[in-house]
């Protein structure tokens, strides 16, 4: 006969993050604000794909970001140089957000005045996918050195995101990936993923990707 206790603390950990992220959602609504979580191995291109996105629509939304990484500021000190308003959020060694994070970011950065926040996650394929961070949209970036074997070894990542960037297409000559591939493998795993490819580095599919942000950021506030 067992000695100890068992207690399954990772239910209630999801349930209790769960409740935390539809009150910031409700939040969001309330202030009109669209946050954007955006996830993505580390070195995919998710911090010059942000920029990209800023240039695109700063002229028509007020922006704010918020950079999340286990240390430095290398990418908030970036942001700010767009005039974007922007906080650097330090995990303490975790290799994720969840609702709680967020909200203290949100909460950091003020959403009086902005249109849309992209929360730019801590980069890997795995946890970030397991906790609901309160986004009203996932998106998440695979680049093309990657490979695309991706959506068969991290399912669960294709699967909660909306949009699936497919960034670095200008080096597709180089590598050996197969873009078909990959979209016949994500939509398998989610059917109403879309897909966009883009080159952050030349600009090519930016134009679609911020098409649909924008208008995801109406829908958010009109209905």
């Amino acid at each position: 006969m067992n000695t100890y206790k068992i207690i399954e603390i990772k239910q209630s950990v999801f349930e209790n993050n769960d409740k935390q992220a539809e009150l910031l959602r409700e939040k969001l609504k309330k202030d009109k604000t669209f946050l954007l979580n955006l996830m993505s191995s580390p070195g995919s291109g998710k911090t010059t794909t942000v920029l990209r996105t800023i240039e695109a629509l700063k002229d028509e939304l007020n922006i704010g970001v918020l950079e999340a990484d286990i240390d430095s500021d290398v990418d908030a000190s970036a942001v700010s140089k767009t005039g974007a308003k922007v906080i650097q959020l330090h995990t303490g060694g975790m290799c994720h957000l969840d609702a709680e994070m967020t909200r203290q970011g949100i909460e950091g950065l003020g959403t009086e005045e902005l249109d849309l926040v992209i929360l730019e996650n801590v980069g890997n394929l795995v946890c970030p996918a397991e906790f609901d961070t309160g986004a009203c949209k996932n998106a998440m970036i695979l680049s093309v050195p990657e490979g695309d074997d991706k959506p068969l070894k991290y399912p669960l990542m294709f699967s909660i995101v909306d949009v699936l960037l497919i960034n670095k297409i200008d080096a597709m000559g180089i590598f050996d990936f197969d873009i078909e591939a990959v979209k016949e493998r994500a939509k398998k795993l989610n059917p109403n993923i879309k897909v966009i490819p883009i080159s952050a580095k030349t600009g090519q599919g930016i134009k679609e990707w911020t098409d649909w942000l924008r208008n995801e950021v109406k829908n958010w506030n009109e209905n």
